[in-house]
Formats: C-alpha cells, structure tokens, sequence
C-alpha cells in the first residue's frame, strides 16, 4: 500500500487488516507513517517502509522488505499521490515533475517492481488509485489531473500484458473525497460548488474507496481486469442543473 499514512490509503490498510492480511504501508512521510502504524497496534502484520516512490531503488527496496518479511505479494494498492493546487501559467516545471513524479512514475516503478515477485507465487491484483479528474478536467490542477488520466492508459497496457500471466491490473478513480488533504484545500466556496455537481450532494469518505479497493484485490473480482471504476457518486454522470433540479423536487 503506497501513500499509506493517511487518508484513502490508510483506509484501505484498514480494509486489508479487517480480513487477516498482513499490510506493508509505504509513504514518504516518515513521521506520520509511523503515527499511523502505532496507532494500528498490529505490529505483527504492519510493516512500515518509509519509501520514496518515485524512485527505483528505494522501491526495490521495499518490496524487497514485504517478499522478506512476508514471504510473498499478492495485492499492490497504489495510492501515493500529491497535488499542486495552481493556475496553469504558474504551475512551474518543478511542480509538474514533483506531481508526475510521485503519480505517475510511482506507479509505474511498483508495479514493475511487485509484478514479477507476485507471478513468483501464483500471481495477484494490482490497484492504482487515480481521479475523477483523470476522466474529467477540473481547475487549478493541471499536473495533477494530467497524472491521474495519465495512470489510466498504461493501467490498460499492463491489464492485457499482465493478466495474459495472472496478475490483474484495475483502477479506481474516486470523486472528492473528504480527506485532510482536501479539507485543507477545499475552501467553503468549492465545497458547495462540490455538492452541487454531485447527484448523492455529498463527499465521499476514504472507506468508501476502500471498499471498492478491496474488493478489486480480492477472488470476489477473480474475473475482473483492465477496468477503471469511478467512485464519485454519479460525479462523472452528470451535467449541469442540479441545484435548479434540487430546488425544484
């Protein structure tokens, strides 16, 4: 599980652990990892790795770290992800290769890595975590929605190379989620703005996306490769009109 100290993928951890499985959680943020794994108290069947993703060797490393401490791979969520909230013209050449970086290589450089330790043992599922905003444009956030439409395509390529050797390749794109990433950037004006593009008028939660994740690694979705699943409340569905809709009903 990458980008696991918080947030969505925290919640998918959480997910895994209900159903007895061990979990590695690789993030950057090496202070909040390890808040996150004490407070899990599961040292038995948490691995912390403080990781770097956008970096071959120290994700060689890691998986290196779960095949030892575990002795196989067979489920790879990745969730690692930041953002640069910015207008077009001021997004910079460094904050688009910190945000492809870490979302877009970083999911490559894992699943290259983890794929072939997973076919060792009989194969497994992979899980990329990308947007909403990878199907649709939003404001202020170019590099990152470009990275999240980004993960689709090549999530496409590894389900038909992969899966024709037993690894399953998905993704998951899920709508505004109510994290602390975006309570923190989403200002009262945008939240509104928020609820009112979405048919369900809400947020998601991070164990809703779990849920989905979950499933998508589990022999529930044995049958199930190469797909891209919103998880957005009918985000992506709709058009414009729903306040007045509201309203009117």
């Amino acid at each position: 599980m990458t980008g696991g100290a918080r947030g969505i993928g925290l919640a998918v951890a959480c997910w895994f652990l209900a159903r007895g499985w061990p979990v590695a959680l690789l993030d950057i943020a090496a202070q909040q990892l390890q808040l996150s794994a004490d407070a899990l108290a599961l040292p038995e069947r948490v691995l912390r790795l403080p990781t770097d993703v956008s970096q071959p060797a120290p994700v060689a490393a890691a998986m290196q770290a779960m095949v030892a401490r575990f002795g196989r791979i067979d489920a790879l969520v990745d969730n690692a992800g930041v953002a640069v909230f910015k207008p077009i013209l001021q997004t910079t050449w460094d904050d688009w290769g910190q945000v492809l970086g870490t979302n877009l290589d970083g999911a490559f450089l894992c699943t290259r890595v983890a794929a072939p330790l997973m076919l060792h043992t009989g194969g497994g599922a992979v899980v990329n975590i990308a947007s909403i905003f990878g199907l649709r444009a939003s404001t202020l956030r170019v590099a990152y929605c470009t990275s999240k439409a980004a993960l689709i395509h090549p999530r496409k390529q590894q389900a038909a190379e992969l899966g024709n050797v037993g690894n399953r390749v998905n993704v998951v794109a899920p709508g505004p989620v109510d994290t602390e990433m975006a309570k923190l950037v989403h200002s009262v004006a945008i939240r509104f703005d928020t609820y009112d593009a979405i048919p369900l008028n809400r947020y998601g939660t991070p164990e809703e996306i779990a849920e989905v994740a979950g499933f998508l690694c589990s022999p529930a979705a044995s049958y199930i490769n190469g797909q891209v699943l919103a998880v957005d409340g009918g985000f992506d569905a709709s058009g414009v009109g729903l306040p007045t809709l509201r309203r009117s009903s």
